[in-house]
């Protein structure tokens, strides 16, 4: 019956859009996109364009989590069934030259009035430092000699990944403004006068407008900015889930038929083994990884996978999906905050612990307030006495829902002593019995200082959220809108 139904429905639109010049609602009659009836506008959308350096990664379901014995003994990944909607993720690390071209447009921008902007951004280069080894040319050189650019930058923590991602959000969208004529190019952007799209959508940014939309609203001016609803604005770059990153580098696209998964991969590639069996490379490594004490890329004159530290991003086979290094190089930060039960805890459905749900600060007339000095607008955590009437969360921090919380603890002593805003600092006992916190996230994929074990998808650490190292990097993801098939 409801596939009869749907068909009648698509049948009759059909029929009234076949019927007039211009397209109907199939609900009312009434002919969007004519200011005489009062201009309710409805675009032709032809799909979401793929954002610079992405990659569409088609979602579903899969196995998530360890299918090998833990010689770690952590016990932290059981396997479960997941599904993750589609999704885009780029293909390689971001690297030295990208990361340096957002440190020149915040210099330029922000470096005169603010410089704390540019100076809270600087990878820490120092990490490359080690008691009992000479690392010196890297402190001074891997970020900013040309013979780096392409390879990826480390020394970054979580924090600064996820401002970049902002950041690149920002700048890929004013790109898509200006290509559609909407804005003119504006090098002279100042302090709180660049574009952000928050600003922009809530009409707290101008810029240098060469055209403007035609508004048909009868009662509007004629022109109007760009809307949301008009499908040119890309949704944010973020970096993505532990779900998804494990998902995007297993890569079981390529090995399945009709639904069914030939082989379950435990690394990247469908072999378990680690070298390549391609005629033209064969016995090649297909990483970079650390193959035993002491050896990190072979005997000179034959360097197994031609990388002493980093390698370029990009080298190696790329998976199904066409990822580079999901497995070696770097490994790379996601969004969740680390919980060792994880696993039995977060949704079936896009796992993900981590979630504070915010909203826009409001002035008292409940207009969106003024953006701030950097040119941003302001949030703010969602007051509990907002909540009181929600099924779906009853309050705004929920990173330690069912883990960390004050009714997840086993302690009846402890649970009465607590609040909510305890935390988890009595299950957690933060440098004490443990180093978990709430600001501990994971990091995923093995590294070029790791053994080949962390190059299995499924493993998973964890480091504070403001610290950084030599052997992790982070890559962007972005959020599929519409249909998940990618048509």
């Amino acid at each position: 019956m409801k596939y009869f139904s749907l068909f009648a429905l698509i049948f009759g639109t059909a029929v009234i859009l076949s019927s007039c010049s211009k397209p109907r609602s199939a609900t009312t009659g009434w002919e969007y996109n004519n200011p005489k009836n009062g201009g309710f506008q409805v675009v032709d959308y032809e799909g979401q364009l793929t954002g610079p350096g992405l990659i569409l990664v088609e979602g579903g379901t899969f196995t998530m989590g360890a299918n090998f014995d833990d010689p770690m003994y952590d016990w932290n990944n059981q396997p479960r069934n997941v599904t993750v909607k589609t999704f885009y993720m780029d293909e390689t690390e971001v690297a030295n030259v990208d990361y340096l071209e957002y440190l020149y447009w915040l210099n330029r921008v922000f470096g005169t009035d603010y410089p704390e902007v540019y100076q809270k951004a600087l990878p820490d280069t120092m990490v490359w430092r080690q008691r009992l080894s000479y690392n010196e040319p890297m402190v001074e050189l891997y970020l900013r000699h040309p013979a780096y650019h392409y390879y990826p930058v480390v020394g970054v923590s979580w924090m600064q990944a996820t401002d970049y991602c902002a950041w690149r959000t920002d700048r890929v969208n004013e790109h898509l403004l200006v290509e559609r004529g909407i804005l003119d190019l504006d090098p002279d952007q100042l302090n709180e006068n660049n574009f952000n799209t928050d600003a922009y959508l809530a009409g707290q940014y101008e810029g240098l407008v060469n055209r403007n939309l035609q508004d048909l609203n009868p009662n509007g001016t004629g022109e109007r900015r760009v809307r949301m609803e008009d499908g040119i604005l890309l949704p944010r770059y973020r970096l993505p889930t532990e779900a998804e990153w494990e998902f995007a580098a297993l890569g079981i696209i390529g090995n399945t038929i009709y639904e069914r998964v030939l082989d379950r991969r435990i690394y990247p590639w469908n072999s378990h083994v680690l070298r390549t069996d391609d005629k033209n490379y064969y016995g090649s490594f297909l990483g970079n990884f650390k193959r035993g004490d002491g050896d990190y890329a072979g005997v000179a004159g034959d360097l197994n996978d031609g990388a002493i530290g980093p390698a370029m991003v990009g080298s190696f086979w790329p998976n199904d999906y066409g990822l580079f290094n999901m497995a070696g190089n770097v490994s790379e930060w996601v969004m969740d905050v680390y919980r060792p039960l994880s696993s039995e805890d977060v949704a079936d459905l896009n796992p993900f612990r981590g979630n504070v749900f915010q909203r826009k600060v409001r002035d008292s007339e409940g207009l969106i307030a003024e953006k701030d000095e950097y040119g941003q607008l302001q949030y703010e955590d969602i007051p509990t006495e907002d909540l009181v009437d929600r099924r779906n969360f009853r309050k705004s921090n929920n990173i330690n829902y069912k883990d960390g919380d004050y009714q997840s603890t086993i302690d009846t002593e402890d649970w009465l002593k607590q609040t909510e805003e305890s935390g988890s600092s009595t299950m957690y006992d933060y440098s004490v019995t443990t180093m978990i916190n709430d600001h501990a996230r994971v990091y995923k994929g093995g590294s070029w200082r790791d053994n080949s074990y962390w190059m299995m998808p499924s493993t998973r650490r964890f480091l504070d959220e403001d610290h950084a190292t030599d052997f992790i990097g982070f890559r962007c993801a972005m959020d599929r809108v519409g249909s998940d098939d990618g048509y």
